[in-house]
């Protein structure tokens, strides 16, 4: 299983429905739905959005906002990560920037500065239509 595996995941374990190979260069918007996992293992450029899961193989460099339903870090990511399920920072996985996620798993020997927010992610309705509270002075 995914999750509770000690080895680095495999197509066949995952699931694996994309893959963005180590010898690519993306800059700019990816987004997927309904395909359910993709792994990128070149390097990244922008921002990922999805409700599906994404996993950032161990060649990774992701230079990048990142939005999905789950991460898993086995390389490097530079930005923020919010996920409305579970990260999980594998093996030597560096993150620099802050994680928000309900679960968020750090193994032993990864590298992460940033802050990290555990609290359950707002809904898509509340994300787009955020209740304004007026101050009183």
């Amino acid at each position: 299983m995914l999750w509770n595996s000690e080895r680095k995941p495999t197509a066949n374990q995952t699931g694996i429905m994309a893959f963005i190979g180590e010898g690519s260069e993306i800059e700019g918007k990816y987004t997927f739905t309904g395909t359910g996992t993709v792994l990128l293992n070149g390097k990244f450029h922008g921002e990922i959005m999805t409700t599906d899961v994404l996993i950032i193989g161990e060649k990774a460099v992701a230079n990048a906002t990142i939005r999905a339903g789950s991460v898993v870090v086995w390389g490097e990511i530079v930005g923020n990560v919010h996920a409305s399920d579970r990260v999980e920072l594998k093996g030597a996985a560096r993150v620099f920037g802050n994680i928000e996620a309900p679960a968020v798993v750090l193994d032993d020997g990864v590298l992460f500065e940033g802050q990290c927010r555990m609290a359950a992610m707002r809904t898509e309705e509340e994300v787009r239509d955020p209740a304004v509270i007026q101050l009183h002075r």
